[in-house]
Order: structure tokens, then C-alpha cells, then sequence
């Protein structure tokens, strides 16, 4: 593990800071005597400070020194800051590759559990949280069946954003509420093309599914600032007729 000697240096250096002993805004210790302190190499702390200055944690000034900056590094889990229509069109390109993948690959037994999955999407008395489960193990199902494991990756991660990051949470239970119909039909067509083995139409089905809840979200986006144009209006016309009714 003598390659990774530099992260093990660069933790116990982000400890150091979290622990208030290299406050935001300071100077580092020189290579020299950092390297003392944790017994390894000049080159080794050097590797260590590249490493945490990639993450934020630090900020190298040629000539000046390193200093610690304000910022810390975020979590590798955390998710990052994005709008629901930034996740829906990255869920687009991945999953539409997915859907063409799997067209190939997908088995007998999932094409019958998405059958499965259509019908609870479908049905109009299904409860909002059995529809969205249904939706999800449907994606991750297509993307499994893509046989390529950075994509599976990727697309559990969107998943992940879908349901952690609150705007997009928000933004997709307004758009996903009371269409079963239209959600049977868009899902049906990606299984359709599916069990076809026609990658090409599955790319373009998982599309246009993702094309239309994009259309539905600058829709709602749209309805949303109309109705709060309106209720600002509304306010300002009540208080300056209070002011004309004023003697």
C-alpha cells in the first residue's frame, strides 16, 4: 500500500484541519517540516497537498505557500446541488444507452417482472409510493439488465439524487401525480422495444419518456410562476386599495 501512502497523510492533514489546528485562512506547515512530522517523504506530502487541493481543502500559491481554504471537501455520498431538469436530462442519455444495451441482453424472466411493474405504474388506485417504487425497480431493472456495471452505477446514483436531493423530489411528485395512463403507455413502449430486441427503438422510447416528463416539468415550472405572478398582484392590489380608502 506504499501508493497510497500520500492519502493516508492527507487524512490525518484534513483531521488536523477539522480539529481547528490549521484554521481556514492559514498557512500550512513547509513540505519540510510536515514531512518530519508524519515521518515520509517531501514527495509524499507533496502528493498529499495535490490530493486535498483537488477536493478543496487547500489552495497552493506558488511562491506564497498552501493555505487552507473555507470550503470542505464534500462527501463522496453527498449529493451534489442539481435541478430536476439537470437530472432528468442525464437520466436520459444514461438510460436510453441502458434501454439500447439491454435490448440485446435483457432475459425472458425481466421482461416479466416489468410486465409486472407496468401494472402497478398503470392502475389509478395505485398508492403514490407503490407507483414511484414500481417506477424505480423498473429503471434499475433495465439498467441491470444492461450488463455494464459504470452504468448500473451511474444510474442507481441519479436514483439516489431523485429521491434525496428535496427540489427534485418536489419538482418530480408534481409531474408524476395522476398520469397512469400516460406512465403505462411511455413504459410499455420501452418494453415493447425491449422484448423486439430493437436496441434502436428502445434508445428512442427511454427518450422519449424522458422527453415528455421534461415538457410536463416546464409545464408545471410555468403554472407555478403564473400563479405566484398572480398572487403577488393580487397582494399589491388589496394593499394600494386600502390606501385609496384611507382618509
Amino acid at each position: 500500500m506504499v501508493d497510497r501512502l500520500y492519502q493516508s497523510i492527507a487524512d490525518q492533514i484534513t483531521a488536523l484541519i477539522d480539529e481547528g489546528v490549521f484554521p481556514p485562512g492559514s498557512r500550512l506547515p513547509g513540505e519540510r517540516e510536515l514531512a518530519e512530522r508524519f515521518n515520509v517523504s517531501r514527495v509524499t506530502i507533496r502528493e498529499a497537498e495535490i490530493a486535498l487541493q483537488a477536493i478543496g481543502r487547500i489552495r497552493i500559491k506558488t511562491g506564497s505557500g498552501v493555505y487552507v481554504t473555507d470550503g470542505k471537501a464534500a462527501r463522496a455520498d453527498e449529493a451534489p446541488a442539481v435541478s430536476a431538469f439537470e437530472l432528468t436530462e442525464a437520466r436520459s442519455l444514461f438510460e436510453s444507452e441502458a434501454a439500447a444495451l439491454a435490448a440485446s441482453t435483457i432475459t425472458p424472466e425481466t421482461l416479466e417482472r416489468l410486465d409486472e411493474l407496468l401494472e402497478i405504474m398503470g392502475r389509478d388506485d395505485s398508492e403514490d409510493d407503490k407507483s414511484t417504487e414500481a417506477d424505480q425497480e423498473f429503471h434499475l431493472l433495465i439498467a441491470s439488465a444492461s450488463g455494464n456495471q459504470a452504468i448500473i452505477h451511474v444510474i442507481k446514483s441519479l436514483w439516489r439524487m431523485r429521491t434525496d436531493v428535496p427540489e427534485v423530489r418536489t419538482t418530480y411528485a408534481s409531474v408524476c401525480q395522476h398520469d397512469g395512463r400516460t406512465r403505462r403507455q411511455e413504459h410499455g413502449a420501452i418494453v415493447d422495444a425491449l422484448r423486439a430486441g430493437d436496441p434502436g427503438a428502445a434508445r428512442v422510447a427511454m427518450r422519449q419518456h424522458f422527453n415528455r416528463l421534461l415538457e410536463a416539468m416546464l409545464d408545471a415550472t410555468e403554472e407555478r410562476a403564473i400563479l405566484e405572478l398572480r398572487r403577488k398582484a393580487a397582494e399589491s392590489r388589496e394593499r394600494f386599495l386600502m390606501s385609496a380608502r384611507l382618509r
